[in-house]
């Protein structure tokens, strides 16, 4: 795993953003909540994500896989080494981490048709033919 893959990986989630913060850390965000953390520079842990409570307990219990510091009660982990997850199991893992907060977030936001399709709705400036609506002025 590397910055590069994991950009790819969660920016290729919906509505994801990426923010540096906190000097050096990379947040990948979704709506504006943060479901992975990456240092841009060496730090004892590599990666962080949330998960399910299930998936906690077992990913704990595994070799350079600890509770992330600060962020453990929330039931995020952290990668000490970059290659404690294949890339495969780790890509699960981080969409995820990706719909956990999704649906952590106000009903307004995951029902959207943003949220849902990725894409807006249709905009009512204009109709099928292409013509566009006249406005009536008031005198």
């Amino acid at each position: 795993m590397d910055v590069e893959w994991l950009r790819k990986v969660c920016l290729s989630l919906p509505h994801t953003t990426e923010q540096v913060q906190w000097g050096n850390d990379l947040l990948f965000k979704v709506h504006g909540k943060m479901f992975a953390i990456t240092p841009l520079e060496p730090a004892p842990v590599c990666l962080s994500f949330k998960c399910s409570d299930e998936v906690f307990a077992e990913l704990t219990e595994r070799p350079d896989i600890i509770p992330a510091p600060y962020l453990a009660r929330a039931k995020w982990v952290a990668l000490e080494k970059r290659d404690a997850i294949a890339r495969p199991e780790l890509a699960e893992l981080l969409r995820i981490s990706y719909e956990l907060v999704l649906a952590k977030l106000p009903k307004k936001l995951r029902n959207s048709p943003i949220a849902r399709h990725g894409k807006s709705a249709k905009s009512n400036s204009s109709r099928k033919d292409g013509k566009k609506k006249k406005r009536k002025m008031r005198k």
